[in-house]
């Protein structure tokens, strides 16, 4: 095989993931392919987190047979991880990854050797239910695991997973199914990782994880860590502040206990850890929260919210909301709104409830009608661009380091507290990947204008 081409839906870690999935393949001497309909070998990394999700998942692996049949089909991800119904029969070529530990092997020996038949083969054996996958036990696999990341093809911020897995089982949520193994990288091989980054030129590292706030733990349920509380996090972070040229940090989704006076010490003391903080809220109710079986209640929450603005100046807050949560009243929905407006987000992830097949919240009675799930999630999206306008009108007069990601018809890029700033003005020597300092001068509901100084 001699070009491949990666599908990848879902999430931060999903798209890091397929990173490593590229460096693999690269390693294995093939080239991405020019045309996506035409590689050798084609690799879709699902999401099923939806039903939605899972649906565009199944429509890549049609689109990858009809456009190449004769290409070979890696389907990797979370969507073949689950026996919930929503993946037929594999067709020829189509190899199923149901065990992640197998990713690795599977690629290496498909990209180096000419597909054999079961008849030709005859100490291989099949994955016959799930999978045409062929492990042949006279040839041992090239690569057993997936390599670090030296570089983030196709984006400035680069992506760095550090934890993975979640045993939460809150009740909407599929990923425990998915992902169930609570694991993460050692503090030398994510500060590897990161120094290589780096070096191929990033100037902001996200960092990820199934259940980013669990880093170092074995299990993310806060009542069976050791003092119930979790320092690993800040004391990596400690660590990753002060490798040389990392401009910037930034964290993805925490939830409100992670935020404790340790972590925010480290984002105190560090002028590269931007102050951003995306803690998932799901719902002001605190009798919705304990349905869904979270970790907190809504007070709590707002005493986090309060720790925080004490701490860092004007921090950007984002969030995650479920709308219709079943069994939600028009009263949790209110208790909703007032928080959302109390803590100010800067921006609200608003997604309307839907039973997803393989969670206890599937079978749950007291389901909400979808017009008044329609009519909530509308009042929530408005109100998020309200929010979100409040926010950085604060802003304008000042100025914003910006790290600039498009340079076609309108340059743009993120500010340190995350909002987008389009560029008024710009110079010759502007280009993408570049921090510049902006004069913030304006804003709507796309984002902030501003200049270059």
């Amino acid at each position: 095989m001699a070009t491949f081409s990666i599908n990848t839906l879902g999430c931060k870690v999903n798209q890091y993931e397929s990173q490593q999935i590229r460096e693999l393949l690269e390693q294995l001497g093939l080239q991405k392919a020019e045309s996506p309909k035409k590689p050798d070998l084609i690799v879709i990394n699902t999401c099923c987190v939806t039903h939605v999700a899972s649906a565009k998942s199944r429509q890549y692996i049609r689109k990858a047979q009809k456009y190449n049949p004769d290409a070979a089909v890696i389907v990797s991800g979370c969507l073949p991880t689950v026996e919930i119904g929503e993946l037929s029969a594999p067709a020829k070529n189509i190899h199923l990854i149901t065990n992640r530990s197998d990713l690795a092997a599977t690629l290496s020996r498909i990209a180096t050797l000419e597909p054999q038949s079961p008849q030709s083969c005859p100490n291989s054996t099949i994955k016959a239910k799930n999978s045409l996958e062929i492990k042949h036990k006279n040839e041992p696999a090239r690569h057993s695991k997936l390599p670090t990341l030296t570089r983030f093809e196709g984006q400035t911020r680069a992506f760095l997973k550090i934890q993975d897995g979640c045993d939460g089982h809150c009740l909407y949520c599929i990923v425990p199914k998915t992902r169930p193994v609570v694991r993460s990288k050692s503090v030398d091989t994510v500060l590897q990782e990161a120094q290589a980054l780096v070096q191929a030129g990033h100037k902001e590292i996200v960092v990820t994880g199934v259940f980013l706030g669990a880093y170092g733990q074995q299990t993310v349920r806060r009542k069976n860590w050791p003092n119930q509380r979790n320092n690993h996090l800040a004391d990596l972070l400690d660590r990753m502040a002060e490798i040389p040229n990392l401009s910037r940090i930034r964290l993805s989704s925490l939830e409100p206990a992670d935020i404790t006076p340790r972590l925010l010490d480290t984002l105190c003391k560090h002028r590269n850890i931007m102050p951003h903080l995306h803690l998932s809220l799901q719902s002001g109710s605190n009798k919705i929260l304990k349905k869904m079986c979270r970790q907190y209640n809504a007070d709590e929450f707002r005493e986090k919210i309060a720790l925080i603005k004490s701490r860092l100046d004007k921090p950007a807050i984002t969030t995650d909301i479920i709308v219709g949560f079943p069994g939600e009243t028009e009263d949790d929905f209110e208790q909703t709104v007032r928080l959302a407006k109390n803590v100010g987000f800067s921006k609200m992830h608003v997604f309307s409830f839907s039973p997803r097949k393989g969670t206890a919240a599937a079978d749950m009675q007291d389901k909400i009608d979808t017009k008044i799930i329609k009519k909530r999630s509308k009042i929530l999206h408005k109100l998020s661009t309200e929010l979100g306008q409040q926010y950085c009108r604060q802003f304008i007069g000042e100025t914003a380091e910006i790290l600039l990601e498009n340079n076609n018809d309108q340059l743009y890029g993120r500010s340190e507290r995350y909002f987008k700033v389009f560029i008024e003005k710009t110079h010759n020597d502007t280009q993408t990947n570049q921090i510049k300092t902006a004069r913030l001068t304006a804003n709507n509901h796309t984002g902030m204008l501003g200049s270059i100084i």
